[in-house]
């Protein structure tokens, strides 16, 4: 069975961390480019970062600098680390798996519609 897994998310004080987890099973994320995005209240999803089946990352301007994406092949699972938090990065954050693209560039994360399976995302929540 297809299934991506997000974990990690909590309530954290602004200027805080938090590591987002998205497990796979049933298929090897390695082979698929994978997206991180989040949606909050009242608001369109974004695209936050994305890491192409070579390992090669993007980020969006808002995070740069801040967040950071990687990846575990031993444990099929990619990583969200999320430094210097604002309360303006609460919301659920999701990732997704993308077959489009090239091996060394993923689908920009400003294009959701280009990921096509979904995980059922974490909250994440900066607040003093």
């Amino acid at each position: 069975q297809l299934q991506l897994v997000e974990s990690g998310g909590g309530l954290v004080q602004p200027g805080g961390s938090l590591r987002l987890s998205c497990s796979a099973s049933g298929f090897t994320l390695g082979n698929y480019a994978i997206g991180w995005f989040r949606q909050a209240p009242g608001k369109e999803r974004e695209g936050v970062s994305c890491m192409s089946r070579a390992g090669i990352t993007v980020y969006v301007d808002s995070v740069k600098g801040r967040f950071t994406i990687s990846r575990d092949n031993a444990k099929n699972t990619v990583y969200l680390q999320m430094n210097s938090l604002k309360p303006e990065d609460t919301a659920v954050y999701y990732c997704a798996r993308s077959a489009v693209g090239s091996y060394y560039v993923c689908p920009s994360p400003k294009s959701p519609s280009l990921y096509g399976y979904w995980g059922q995302g974490t909250q994440v929540t900066v607040s003093s």
